[in-house]
């Protein structure tokens, strides 16, 4: 979080802020929406008791000045208004630049060999839980070990994690080999990295596969961190890279009883333009009608994408053995997976979704319980 410190112009009398060396202005309207005071926030739900939305445009602060004591330091503001209120600086420097209680991403290539590994038979620990979040949060993908290897225990395992959406597969969904089967995931053959589902409203956040059992010499797991193959796109072409983002895409599944739809770009940023995944399937995917050149500036992009997620340099290869879960991020970590022979013997693995708010809360809640600081950029 970076350092805000305020202060009042002595020519104007304004509010000021200074952060990474600038100094601004503070809009009326963004400090008049910051209040804590109990006549404006329920301190207990921490929901507004009045609507911004319908403050004066015009809005101004009349009268401002800073005091700093043994207390902390402290803005005191008259609005335009009436309103009248004591800002602890701290928490506006906070809000000025938020800090989501959540380690930053880490990312990672081929050299990270295999997830990190956690105990099934700890995490009712919760300290043993909050360092499977932390190392999830952080990596993108975790395996959970030494877990029953009886029908249904994904559910269990992400009912630790979060809450199981379900789909038109189900609560749960069997992955082994079936013939004429609606999705190339039940045929034995390569699947090249890919995320599931990104026809879905929202697409799955978290996919979880237990592996119930695994007789074949093939059907090695392969995951790839879209942050790193990004990272690398954004420094070979970055104008290429921008027309990954800001390029809608149409993604759709059909079969008998279902037809999804969605369009989306293919790379995910957030708000300050950080990749945050992937919405990448060659084989559910169609090109946007544009004109000759974006087109090829496009598919160059998209091509090399498909490059880079190919590379074995970006990419960690394991056989999931039984009793083992492998938990990642269904956007930032691409899956795939090599051919087997279901001559071999048989291979089962179940599978389930659950969304990314959940992760992440509890992570928040489980810190506050264990009276940690949040951890960033993969502190413990």
């Amino acid at each position: 979080m970076s350092v805000a410190t305020f202060s009042i112009d002595p020519v104007t009398g304004r509010l000021g802020v200074s952060l990474d060396g600038a100094t601004r202005a503070v809009p009326a309207l963004w400090l008049r929406e910051q209040s804590r005071d109990p006549s404006q926030l329920d301190l207990v739900s921490d929901q507004r008791l009045f609507d911004p939305h319908l403050l004066p445009v015009d809005l101004d602060i009349v009268e401002a000045r800073v005091d700093a004591g043994a207390d902390g330091t402290w803005v005191w503001v008259r609005f335009s208004d009436g309103h009248a209120e004591r800002f602890d600086a701290t928490e506006l420097a906070i809000a000025i630049d938020p800090d989501d209680g959540c380690p930053d991403p880490i990312a990672w290539r081929s050299d990270l060999g295999t997830p990190p590994r956690h105990d099934w038979r700890e995490l009712h620990r919760p300290a043993a839980l909050e360092a499977a979040l932390h190392d999830f949060l952080a990596y993108g993908t975790i395996v959970v070990h030494d877990s029953p290897t009886t029908e249904g225990t994904v559910l269990e395992v992400a009912g630790t994690f979060g809450y199981v959406r379900e789909t038109n597969f189900g609560r749960l969904f069997d992955v082994r080999s079936v013939p004429r089967s609606n999705d190339l995931a039940y045929r034995p053959v390569p699947l090249g990295p890919h995320t599931d589902n990104p026809y879905r409203v929202p697409t799955p956040g978290i996919q979880l596969l237990h592996c119930l059992v695994n007789d074949t010499s093939g059907g090695l797991s392969t995951l790839v961190d879209a942050i790193a193959v990004t990272d690398q796109l954004r420094a070979e072409d970055p104008a290429g890279f921008d027309l990954l983002v800001d390029t809608m895409v149409r993604f759709h599944f059909r079969d008998d009883d279902t037809a999804l739809e969605s369009y989306r770009p293919i790379v995910d940023v957030d708000h300050r333009r950080r990749v945050t995944g992937l919405h990448y399937s060659p084989r559910l995917d169609h090109l946007p009608l544009m004109d000759d050149e974006r087109t090829r500036a496009f598919h160059r992009a998209r091509r090399r994408l498909a490059e880079l997620l190919s590379d074995p340099a970006f990419e960690i290869r394991f056989a999931l053995q039984p009793g083992e879960a492998m938990v990642f991020s269904n956007d930032r970590v691409l899956h795939g997976r090599t051919g087997f022979d279901p001559q071999e013997g048989p291979r089962h693995l179940q599978g389930c979704y659950i969304d990314h708010d959940a992760p992440r809360s509890r992570y928040r809640v489980l810190r506050r319980q264990l009276s940690r600081p949040f951890a960033r950029s993969g502190e413990g």
